[in-house]
């Protein structure tokens, strides 16, 4: 389907137009766009060199396919949300740090100690974590901080409490390959998600707070699971109310923007939900229009909001 005159006008903004006006700096480098309407691609663009078969970097929008996995074992029971985090490091009671809950993680609240930083490696356990001394094993690495808050109590964006989840995973399904495979019968099969291209750490421990790689259109049919209330064509892939876990308020951020569990809540436009990444990776889902948005770039974090407002006036578009 052809998109409207003023989606187009929209995405010209975003890529440019051949021979013609050049993308919007404020957006920097846009790299693809999907929007899903059911199951049907109603508009998509690529930036020149990419089409639909290219995968590109989830950077955080893995932290809410993280969300999923978590949300297969507990519907299978070999998981509990509320039960103290199985987490070697935290077994003993006597330990603050036992009382965390598999809940309080994926709400982003363990009160562990954790510098979600992008830019400065000299302050940031983020950077240290995914490319210094935690790479062997980003779970122990995480789990090792100590807590700077009561569990429950204090919001904290952290790569570093995704990770944790992940190791969690891997210590009830398997490490790498078995891990992968798991992966994808649970989740990337029957979403039709067959770009997707997971990564490990040295322990064998998917990476879920940064490095998934998939199509735009393969990341769109992520966000339909979600859109969808967690089925595909009717079948059920994740256990009832699982969406409104990840998808209900618990926290706002600094810049008041809504968290729930492992995805970021949009007050405008009403109802929507979104996996977020570095450089304004976003999967945006938009119930009530049965719409899914997919943008995949390079943007600043302060050119962030401006991509964010981009994507609120295509949801607009009608």
């Amino acid at each position: 389907m052809s998109p409207s005159l003023e989606l187009s006008d929209l995405l010209d903004e975003a890529f440019g137009r051949p021979g013609g006006a050049e993308p919007s700096e404020d957006l920097a480098e846009t790299l693809a766009f999907v929007a899903m309407v059911g199951d049907t691609v109603v508009a998509e663009r690529y930036a020149p060199g990419l089409g639909p078969d290219d995968t590109l970097l989830s950077w955080s929008m893995a932290k809410s396919v993280t969300h999923a996995l978590v949300g297969v074992l507990v519907g299978e029971g070999r998981l509990d949300l509320s039960a103290p985090a199985p987490v070697p490091e935290w077994a003993d009671p006597d330990d603050p740090r036992h009382a965390i809950t598999l809940d309080d993680l994926l709400a982003m609240r363990p009160g562990l100690a954790f510098a979600e930083n992008y830019v400065d490696a000299e302050v940031s356990d983020c950077i240290d974590m995914l490319f210094g001394a935690g790479a062997d094993d980003m779970g122990a690495y995480a789990a090792a901080k100590p807590l700077v808050g009561g569990p429950g109590s204090l919001f904290n964006y952290s790569s570093g409490t995704t990770n944790i989840v992940c190791r969690i995973i891997a210590d009830v399904v398997g490490r790498g390959p078995v891990l992968e495979r798991w992966m994808r019968q649970v989740l990337f099969d029957p979403v039709a998600m067959a770009s997707a291209a997971p990564k490990f750490d040295g322990a064998g421990v998917f990476v879920g707070s940064s490095y998934l790689y998939a199509t735009a259109r393969d990341f769109a049919r992520f966000g339909a699971l979600y859109r969808d209330d967690g089925c595909i064509g009717g079948h059920r892939i994740l256990p009832e109310g699982w969406v409104a876990h990840g998808t209900t308020l618990r926290s706002r951020d600094e810049d008041s923007d809504g968290y729930g569990a492992h995805w970021w809540l949009w007050d405008e436009p009403a109802g929507a939900f979104c996996a977020q990444g570095f450089e304004a990776q976003r999967i945006l889902v938009v119930p009530e229009r049965d719409l899914v948005v997919v943008r995949l770039g390079k943007t600043t974090i302060e050119r962030a909001p401006l991509v964010d407002d981009w994507l609120a006036r295509v949801v607009a578009c009608r």
